[in-house]
């Protein structure tokens, strides 16, 4: 089966660490945080990759080649100009037969492709976008007002809300909603629904994190740190 792994932005958000390298190259302990994408794919039997790179793509090209090393095929889609999420693909147009994946090439997770591709295929969608649950509290009260009078009143609410992890399963035919240099949440979403076209949801609770910032970045390794010295006192110990 394949996926496509979209790799080609530039990660202004984590500077300085992605001045030199792309954000999907950045170290995550030991490894940088496309190999574990690349892993969780091959975890699900998802070996016909296409990698789209553009910032930086030697880094990629480079470390990952033609994917044998790491028990899967490679292939690259260069972008010389960003062309977006949808429009990063869209080349594949006529090349795609069967049903895909879309995943991002700096998150990390766990999530089992093999549920939602079986999810996926159930519902008879033309796309479906994996969602996972998440928590927000506000600092403050919040008040609901009807003319001057307060009509409600909640101390520092929580709300509970889903999110769009960018890890899409999709059908062929999805090519014909896409133009170039198209985003899917920004332009094919929108379009699907607007053409009555069946959109799909599968929520998973498995971990998903998005490295965005730097300050994610940070904690995150340094999580991994201490839980990789802990691991190794207690093998000591035992």
């Amino acid at each position: 089966m394949k996926a496509f792994v979209l790799c080609g932005g530039q990660g202004t958000r984590l500077r300085p660490y992605t001045y030199s390298i792309p954000k999907p190259m950045l170290k995550m302990g030991r490894k940088p945080i496309l190999q574990y994408v690349v892993e969780n794919l091959k975890l699900n039997g998802v070996t016909d990759l296409v990698l789209t790179v553009g910032y930086k793509k030697e880094k990629i090209m480079d470390y990952f080649g033609d994917g044998k090393k790491f028990g899967v095929k490679i292939e690259y889609a260069i972008e010389d100009e960003p062309k977006n999420t949808a429009g990063s693909i869209l080349e594949y147009k006529n090349k795609v037969k069967e049903s895909f994946f879309v995943v991002m090439g700096d998150h990390l997770t766990d999530i089992s492709l093999k549920k939602l591709m079986e999810s996926h295929k159930k519902s008879g969608a033309i796309a479906t976008i994996a969602l996972t649950k998440q928590e927000m509290q506000l600092e403050y009260g919040i008040v609901g007002l009807e003319k001057d009078e307060i009509t409600e009143f909640s101390e520092k609410p929580r709300h509970e809300f889903y999110i769009n992890t960018g890890i899409y399963a999709f059908e062929p035919e999805i090519f014909n909603y896409i133009k170039e240099r198209e985003d899917f949440a920004k332009h094919v979403f929108p379009r699907l629904i607007a053409s009555k076209k069946k959109i799909n949801s599968y929520v998973f609770d498995e971990y998903w994190v998005d490295v965005g910032r730097v300050s994610d970045y940070e904690r995150l390794n340094e999580f991994i740190k201490v839980t990789t010295l802990l691991k190794n006192l207690d093998s000591q110990d035992s």
